[in-house]
């Protein structure tokens, strides 16, 4: 296949603002713009939260019946009965923040920096940014503001479009 065949342009929707859910398009981002694509990512939502100045992620284990731990050799699953016992969010922030660790995955302020610097167009929702009170000076520099009409101007002309 020829690069001519091949996609030159991606944008995101970022709709999610947990720990977990901030890696998916942060990671198909970087490693699209390292392989050359033009990328936008157009956060909303919650999703908006990932370009805060002061991240304080989590993950939240309820309703996710897919959720496995590794634990003394085995991968335990996380009952949704457990999930919403106090603390639980906690237990699993922190299991999760130390298995990145462990296994030296980057963290989402790195691989936000990394989006940055590999040119990744970032826009934050206007609407979002007014429904939650949120101000231009309490999200890191580098992100334009914009509407829905932003990303749908992007998405028109992009050879791929992911909802995440």
């Amino acid at each position: 296949m020829s690069d001519e065949n091949n996609a030159k342009s991606m944008s995101l929707i970022v709709t999610k603002g947990t720990l977990d859910w901030a890696y998916p398009p942060f990671i198909l981002a970087t490693t699209a713009a390292a392989m050359g694509l033009d990328v936008t990512m157009f956060f909303t939502f919650y999703g908006l939260t990932l370009l805060k100045k002061d991240l304080d992620l989590k993950v939240n284990p309820l309703g996710n019946a897919s959720m496995e731990m590794p634990m003394g050799g085995m991968h335990i699953a996380m009952p949704n009965l457990l999930a919403a016992m106090p603390g639980m969010t906690s237990l699993t922030t922190t299991m999760m923040k130390n298995l990145i660790k462990k296994n030296g995955v980057a963290s989402i302020e790195e691989l936000r920096e990394l989006a940055i610097e590999a040119d990744v167009k970032m826009i934050a929702c206007q609407m979002t940014m007014d429904l939650f009170d949120y101000k231009r000076e309490d999200m890191i520099d580098g992100p334009s503001v914009g509407g829905a009409a932003s990303w749908v101007e992007v998405a028109t002309k992009s050879d791929i479009n992911l909802y995440i």
